[in-house]
């Protein structure tokens, strides 16, 4: 029976689970979307919905709450900054769990974890990414062109 047992265990003592759930609700506020496993999101869902209410509330004791489970100055800004405000009339519900795939090492069914209404920032954020991604194969094929035509010279001058 499972009477009065609440929250997840995750196979780890008290401070590592600890450690894990203060971590990941971070990373959630930092980045938007994480990919774990689905205990793993299930147990931090209440995590990251209290750290955004209490960013809703906006006042110097939330700020403070926040700040003693999320540890960085960075996601306490971000999350009284950015994500609070994004759900001023929203009453909770502030993420979207969505199954993936199964992990290649263990087989874990692995799921996304991200905050609703962050879909303009994940989509700027990607197009840099591709933008980078560009820069530097445009570099790379221009380097490529640079050596066989330094290699074509010197065979060149070699038949000669």
């Amino acid at each position: 029976m499972r009477h009065r047992n609440a929250g997840f265990k995750l196979g780890r003592n008290t401070s590592h689970r600890a450690a894990l759930l203060r971590n990941l609700t971070t990373s959630v506020l930092l980045e938007d979307r994480v990919v774990t496993t689905v205990a793993k999101a299930k147990a931090v869902r209440p995590h990251v919905e209290k750290m955004i209410t209490l960013g809703k509330k906006g006042d110097l004791h939330s700020r403070r709450q926040a700040l003693s489970f999320l540890r960085t100055d960075d996601a306490v800004k971000r999350l009284f900054d950015t994500v609070a405000p994004r759900y001023g009339d929203r009453q909770g519900g502030y993420l979207r769990i969505t199954r993936s795939k199964f992990r290649q090492g263990d087989g874990a069914e692995t799921v996304i974890i991200e905050l609703l209404g962050a879909e303009k920032q994940l989509e700027v954020k990607r197009q840099k990414r591709e933008e980078v991604k560009a820069k530097k194969r445009a570099e790379l094929e221009k380097q490529l062109e640079e050596s066989k035509k330094a290699g074509e010279d010197e065979g060149g001058e070699k038949a000669a």
